[in-house]
């Protein structure tokens, strides 16, 4: 039997000019039951790449297993860290073969260029500017809809995401319980503390 938790949940992966933010809130449901409360979402593939996961826990927790031996022996084999085209077309290779129950945001940067995109169960790649997966993305796109400009910088982008999570939380019973937020530059990958997400969450 699949693992259920997480059937709904929220998801925000913003491109920014220097950098790409993912955030999400941390509730993991099993219908309408809240399964926990500090569900991990965002996992760092590499330094310069990061995911997000909606879905079945089983499967998202083998696939991040997957991901990660690939590119380690990617860059063994060719003494280069993978692209983020190469590591999405990659993920999206896997789920083909064998479909799993999530979607994924997976993104990062390519020395000065960032980029994220969203894979669908059965290995649909798709690039954008903005995306948002789960039961609260309704809500999460109007405000990205709203507020999203091609030239935010991370520390903006940073700001709109969250706000967008916090608009889906107060609307999708689905979707709470605080938030997971992690940014991708030129510095690499970070994952804010409870601290620095407070300061923005204060600044909105």
């Amino acid at each position: 039997m699949k693992d259920k938790i997480v059937e709904g949940t929220t998801t925000v992966g913003i491109t920014c000019k220097d950098g790409i933010v993912f955030a999400t809130e941390r509730r993991a449901t099993m219908g309408n039951l809240v399964a926990h409360k500090v569900a991990e979402k965002i996992f760092k593939i590499d330094d310069h790449i990061a995911t997000t996961i909606a879905g079945s826990v089983g499967d998202a927790q083998s696939l991040m297993k997957v991901i990660g031996a690939e590119t380690s022996l990617y860059q063994m084999r060719n003494n280069d860290e993978i692209s983020v085209k190469a590591a999405a077309s990659l993920t999206a290779n896997i789920l083909r073969s064998g479909p799993m129950y999530v979607q994924i945001l997976l993104g990062g940067m390519d020395e000065d260029e960032p980029s994220i995109y969203s894979l669908d169960p059965a290995g649909g790649m798709i690039k954008d500017n903005y995306i948002s997966t789960g039961s609260g993305s309704i809500v999460a796109y109007g405000v990205l809809e709203d507020r999203f400009r091609d030239d935010l910088s991370v520390d903006e982008g940073l700001e709109l995401a969250i706000r967008a999570i916090r608009a889906a939380a107060e609307r999708d019973t689905y979707s709470g319980n605080g938030f997971l937020v992690a940014k991708v530059d030129k510095d690499g990958f970070e994952m804010l503390d409870n601290e620095k997400v407070k300061e923005i969450l204060d600044k909105i």
